[in-house]
């Protein structure tokens, strides 16, 4: 049996676990339109319009709907590569059982990024569908949102599984929870970059989660220029260098 269809086997067993548990799964569908609905509508009413990509006024909830769609992407890829892989690594040794089978290390590693890079995906597959219907679709630019969200989930997840292969209790865990709120909280995805203060505006834009935000705020809006392959190339840049590690840390950690 050739290494891939090894990985897929090892991407099925989620699937087939989150079948028994889909609750946990809807969640990542529900919690990013009850924020669009309650601080991009209502909160929109009350802000009117601001300033988009490029330099045009559009509505508020216009301008948040992409940067929930990012942040869905990011929350989807962070859940399954550090605390599901947290829970199967260190409580439920479920990946030493897997290793008395034909499954290597390499498969394990490659089958949960790419069930991490589906999840997210998945969430923002959904979210545009949902945009869609309520009208914050503005461009047929808007068809290469999923893909660009495949490419900010699969950042997201090499970098998590990397950095989970590092915990060794639950204390640790709250670790991921103190990196990425700030970034959902400040990668533009309430408020225009200007808004800031130089020095964070500087910051915020070496973090991944803004080149994600932007990238499918411009596509859903049309604004596509040269700044989209900037987020394309930083993107890809961070899921090729995530997987390295994170392929090179599983193996280490398994093989302890």
């Amino acid at each position: 049996m050739s290494r891939m269809p090894r990985a897929l086997r090892v991407t099925e067993r989620n699937v087939i676990a989150y079948t028994r548990n889909w609750v946990v799964m809807a969640s990542g569908f529900v919690e990013p339109l009850f924020y669009l609905l309650s601080i991009g509508v209502g909160i929109g009413a009350l802000v009117g319009e601001v300033a988009g990509p490029g330099g045009d006024l559009i509505d508020f909830e216009d301008f948040v709907a992409p940067g929930m769609l990012a942040a869905a992407a990011m929350n989807g890829a962070i859940a399954d590569s550090t605390f599901n892989i947290f829970h199967k690594l260190r409580w439920m040794k479920t990946y030493d059982v897997m290793l008395a089978t034909p499954v290597r290390v390499l498969d394990i590693t490659l089958g949960e990024l790419t069930w991490a890079v589906v999840r997210g995906t998945t969430y923002s597959a959904g979210f545009l569908v949902i945009m869609a219907a309520l009208g914050y679709v503005a461009s047929w630019w808007a068809i290469l949102v999923v893909p660009a969200a495949a490419l900010l989930a699969a950042a997201f997840a090499g970098a998590g599984l990397a950095a989970t292969t590092f915990m060794r209790t639950w204390n640790d865990t709250m670790w991921i929870n103190l990196a990425t709120f700030p970034l959902f909280l400040l990668s533009t995805t309430f408020y225009p970059l200007e808004v800031y203060p130089r020095w964070l505006e500087v910051a915020i834009q070496f973090t991944p989660l803004y080149h994600g935000v932007d990238l499918v705020r411009r596509l859903t809006l049309g604004e596509v220029g040269a700044e989209c392959a900037v987020h394309v190339g930083y993107l890809a840049a961070l899921a090729v260098v995530g997987i390295a590690v994170a392929v090179r840390r599983f193996e280490r950690v398994l093989v302890e």
